[in-house]
């Protein structure tokens, strides 16, 4: 089984995150790892400001997929479809929260070729 990269552009919507430039955008990597951890994905946003080490956060993928339908959380993510065509996703650590905007589609399309690497079955 292969590992699964995809890069997206995200909005950070939380004030304290926000970055200096284009507007709130950043570029975030959406990662799967069917040997490391089959169930799970990893969401890596970039280090800003005074701290430029990326942070990653790891969780169950299913909670992923059931949060583009309606919200949904588990300890520190929360999963919510925004409208039609958008989710939010929302970190919490002990520095804070993080709360950020995608693209349902670049979701979808991340969580398709997690399946399809896995070798299993999309659910409907």
């Amino acid at each position: 089984m292969s590992v699964v990269e995809q890069y997206a552009r995200a909005h950070i919507l939380t004030d304290a995150d926000l970055p200096d430039e284009d507007g709130g955008a950043i570029p975030v990597v959406l990662r799967y790892d069917p040997d490391h951890d089959p169930r799970s994905v990893c969401v890596g946003l970039p280090g800003r400001g005074r701290s430029p080490v990326a942070r990653e956060w790891r969780f169950p993928r299913d909670l992923l997929e059931r949060g583009l339908r309606a919200p949904t959380g588990s300890g520190e993510v929360r999963v919510w479809p925004c409208g039609r065509v958008q989710a939010v996703v929302e970190f919490h650590s002990p520095q804070g929260c993080s709360v950020v905007q995608f693209e349902t589609k670049a979701l979808i399309r991340f969580l398709r070729r997690t399946y399809a690497a896995a070798a299993e079955p999309v659910p409907h």
